[in-house]
C-alpha cells in the first residue's frame, strides 16, 4: 500500500496533523498502537492541557474548536510568584487586547474531537490499535511494516512523521540523536476546589521545591501542577487528601481561600527532550518527539501544534502529485522552525534553572526581574508574542487561513 505521508503517533500532535492533511488529496496513513478512548492513552489521559490563542486559532482554522470550546475555560489574568519573595508579575488579557491569554481544555476532550474528524476523510487511513515494528528507508519512500491484529502489514511512504513522543522509536530509527536532561522532579496533577472562585486567574508560584501551577476550570475548580523533587512526590502520592490539601495550601497560601476538595493524583517525571534535528532523509520530527519541555510554562503543546501547522502548509503548498518528502521541502521546515523552537526551549529550560537556584543572589534578581516585568508593558507583549509564536514567520493556520 502505497501513501504520501505515515504519521507514527496518534497523540495530540500526531492526530491534529492528520486533520490538517486530512483536506488535501494526499494518501495519508496516522498508525497509533493505542486507542484514543483507552484508560492507557497518554495523550487524552485525565491532564488539561492550556492552549494559547494561536493553538486555538489553529483548531478552529481545522473546525475541531466549535467541538471542545463548550469545555474550554479561557485564562483572562496570569499571576507569577515567588514563595517568601515580594516579587510578582502580572499580565492581564484585557491590557493586551484579547479576550484571553488562552484557554484550558481536558485533554480526552480534545482527543474525543480529533479522532472524530479522522473517520471521515478519503485519503486518510487509520491503523489503530497498531505498532511500527520495523523502517526501512529507500530512495524515494520509507517502507514502514506495522503489526496489528497479529499480522504485519508494509506501507510505503514518500514522508514518514516521528509524532510517537519523547522516546520516539522512528527518531532512533533514523539515527537522530536526542539530548535529555533530568530535572530530577515529578509532577504531581490533580484537580483542586479553592474556597474562593478563580476569576479565570492562572497561576504560577515557584518554590524552593520546584514551580506549582493553578489553572482555572468550569465550576470554579482549578487543575494543579505540583512540582516536587522525585522522592517527595512518592512520598506526596501516599498522603491523605487533608495532608496533600495542607501541603499545597503552605506553598501556594490563601488568595483562593481555603483548598475543600482534591481529586485522583497523577506522577509524571519531568525531563527536557531536544532532537539534534527535525528531519533526516524522509523523515520529519514533530512535537514531543522533536522537543519534550518542563510544563513550567506551558509552552509544549503549543509549540507542537505551530510544528503541525508549518508542516501542513509546506506540504500544501506543493503542486498536486509533488513529492512530499523531498529535501528542499523538509530543508525549509528545519529552517522555518529553528527560531521558534530554540526561543521557547531556552526560554522554557532557562525558567526552570533560574527558579531554582537556590543562591540568596539569585532569588533577590530574579524577584527584581519580575517587579520590572510587571511594571514594563512592552515585556508582557513579547512574552505574549512568544507564547503564540508571533515572532517570525507565522503560520497560515495560525493566522485564521485555511490551507485549501
Amino acid at each position: 500500500m502505497k501513501f504520501d505521508v505515515a504519521i507514527v503517533g496518534g497523540g495530540m500532535v500526531g492526530a491534529t496533523l492528520a486533520v490538517a492533511l486530512a483536506p488535501l488529496k494526499l494518501r495519508v496513513a496516522l498508525i497509533e498502537a493505542v486507542p484514543h478512548n483507552a484508560a492507557a492513552q497518554p495523550s487524552f489521559d485525565e491532564r488539561t492541557t492550556a492552549l494559547s490563542n494561536g493553538s486555538r486559532r489553529i483548531l478552529e482554522t481545522l473546525n475541531v474548536w466549535p467541538d471542545i470550546s463548550a469545555n474550554a475555560t479561557p485564562i483572562r489574568k496570569i499571576h507569577v510568584s515567588d514563595q517568601g519573595r515580594f516579587g510578582f508579575a502580572r499580565i492581564d488579557a484585557a491590557e493586551q487586547g484579547l479576550a484571553a491569554m488562552g484557554y484550558v481544555i481536558p485533554n480526552r476532550a480534545l482527543g474525543s474531537a480529533l479522532w472524530s474528524r479522522l473517520q471521515s476523510g478519503p485519503g486518510l487511513e487509520v491503523y489503530c490499535p497498531a505498532e511500527v515494528s520495523r523502517l526501512a528507508a529507500n530512495q524515494d519512500s520509507v517502507t514502514v511494516h506495522i503489526v496489528q491484529a497479529g499480522g504485519e502489514i508494509s506501507l510505503d511512504a514518500k514522508l514518514i512523521v516521528a509524532a510517537d513522543g519523547a522516546q520516539s522509536a522512528v527518531r532512533s530509527a533514523f539515527g537522530i540523536d536526542a539530548e535529555v536532561r533530568d530535572y530530577s522532579q515529578t509532577a504531581l496533577i490533580t484537580t483542586i476546589l479553592p474556597q474562593r472562585f478563580h476569576d479565570n486567574v492562572a497561576y504560577e508560584r515557584f518554590t524552593p521545591s520546584g514551580p506549582l501551577a493553578l489553572l482555572p476550570l468550569d465550576g470554579g475548580r482549578c487543575t494543579l501542577v505540583l512540582t516536587l523533587v522525585a522522592e517527595a512526590a512518592n512520598l506526596g502520592l501516599g498522603w491523605s487528601d487533608e495532608e496533600f490539601i495542607a501541603e499545597v495550601q503552605r506553598r501556594f497560601g490563601f488568595r483562593l481561600g481555603r483548598f475543600l476538595k482534591v481529586g485522583r493524583r497523577h506522577a509524571y517525571p519531568l525531563s527536557l527532550t531536544r532532537a539534534s534535528r527535525t528531519s533526516a532523509g524522509r523523515c520529519v520530527i514533530i512535537g514531543n518527539a522533536a522537543q519534550g519541555l518542563h510544563p513550567v510554562a506551558g509552552m509544549g503543546f503549543n509549540l507542537g501544534l505551530r510544528d503541525v501547522a508549518s508542516l501542513a502548509e509546506l506540504i500544501a503548498e506543493q503542486a498536486e502529485h509533488a513529492d512530499p518528502g523531498a529535501p528542499g521541502l523538509l530543508a525549509q521546515y528545519d529552517a522555518w522552525r529553528a527560531a521558534d523552537r530554540s526561543g521557547v526551549i531556552a526560554f522554557t529550560d532557562g525558567l526552570v534553572r533560574m527558579f531554582s537556584n537556590p543562591l540568596s543572589s539569585v532569588r533577590v534578581l530574579r524577584n527584581l526581574g519580575l517587579l520590572a516585568f510587571d511594571l514594563l508593558p512592552p515585556a508582557k507583549a513579547v512574552l505574549s508574542r512568544l507564547s503564540t509564536g508571533g515572532t517570525g514567520r507565522v503560520p497560515k493556520l495560525a493566522r485564521g487561513v485555511a490551507l485549501t
